[in-house]
């Protein structure tokens, strides 16, 4: 067996910038979404993003012919895929029609926290009371972001974008959860192609639902935005991503989930013209409020789970 490079004689800097770029990337997709959906049915959208992703793994076929899955692990598989990108994705789309893509991105911040209270109920694991603190604390200013943004083109109910985001974070908890599990035999390469097909196979019947518009005319700028979605975003961001928790140790690489918001919120303010009101400000930073006392809270010397975002996959087993 290949044994993994000294992580010490590494730069640290190249994981490091790795884990920035991966979060820009994320952070941008909610902002590439929107433009997209300005032009094309988010059903359209979200398949073609998953359809580009799986013609990229294509090219890895003959390496996956030669994987053996066990059979008890498919339910797991199957657990992984339907968390997501499938209902994810469902609930993404469904809240970037109703709110804006910053307040989308402020939102995934608590995803951090929904992992340690998911991983209290499936995996038992103790919470320190500090840490609920920070989770209630962040939940607190999700909920005052939601009530004090105002309705616009953009984001008609904005209450019910930020409360199916959330519903989003709660399925990318649960699927972290089972990702933990997965990756301890099978390599995130093969996951993560595993969700792009399934992501396809998933949206695919929703393009003949008589409620999707089909595009007629292919406008450039929401088809780039879908063609990065699917590359940029589907695929580079996740192996940069993987490639920093491969270096630097999963704690740490833990703490970048964290620009996800910051990048998300000043891409909006850039691309979208998307403001913030003083209130919302005040929200924003609760939220962070919540997560530092979090983390205060659980300093313990456990390695914390490996944080993937919507369709990433954790470190390779070796």
């Amino acid at each position: 067996m290949q044994r993994e490079p000294n992580n010490q004689s590494l730069t640290p800097l190249l994981p490091i910038a790795g884990l920035v770029l991966a979060m820009f990337l994320w952070g941008s997709s909610f902002i590439s979404m929107k433009i997209a959906f300005q032009a094309y049915d988010p059903w359209v959208v979200v398949f073609g993003r998953m359809f580009i992703a799986t013609l990229f793994f294509t090219v890895f076929i003959p390496r996956f012919r030669r994987i053996r899955i066990v059979r008890s692990d498919l339910k797991y598989f199957g657990l992984m895929v339907l968390m997501e990108p499938c209902i994810y994705f469902v609930l993404e789309a469904m809240a970037l029609q109703n709110t804006s893509a910053s307040q989308a991105g402020m939102v995934t911040a608590i995803l951090p926290l929904m992992v340690a209270m998911t991983a209290v109920l499936w995996l038992n694991e103790s919470v320190s009371r500090q840490t609920y603190a920070g989770f209630f604390l962040a939940i607190a200013g999700v909920w005052w972001l939601s009530v004090s943004a105002e309705s616009t083109g953009s984001a008609p109910d904005p209450v019910l974008g930020n409360f199916l985001e959330f519903l989003a974070m709660v399925c990318a908890a649960v699927y972290i959860l089972v990702l933990k599990r997965l990756t301890r035999h099978y390599s995130p390469l093969l996951l993560t192609a595993m969700q792009a097909l399934g992501g396809t196979l998933f949206f695919f019947p929703a393009l003949f639902l008589e409620s999707t518009v089909m595009p007629t005319t292919l406008e450039f700028v929401p088809a780039a935005a879908v063609v990065y979605l699917g590359t940029f975003v589907t695929v580079v961001a996740y192996g940069l991503y993987n490639y920093g928790v491969s270096r630097i140790p999963a704690s740490q690489a833990t703490a970048y989930v964290n620009l996800i918001p910051v990048f998300s919120v000043l891409l909006g303010f850039l691309v979208l013209d998307e403001r913030f009101t003083l209130g919302q400000f005040f929200a924003s930073a609760l939220v962070f409020a919540g997560l530092v006392v979090s983390h205060l809270g659980d300093r313990r010397a456990r390695a914390p789970l490996p944080l993937p975002i919507p369709g990433t996959t954790g470190r390779d087993p070796e």
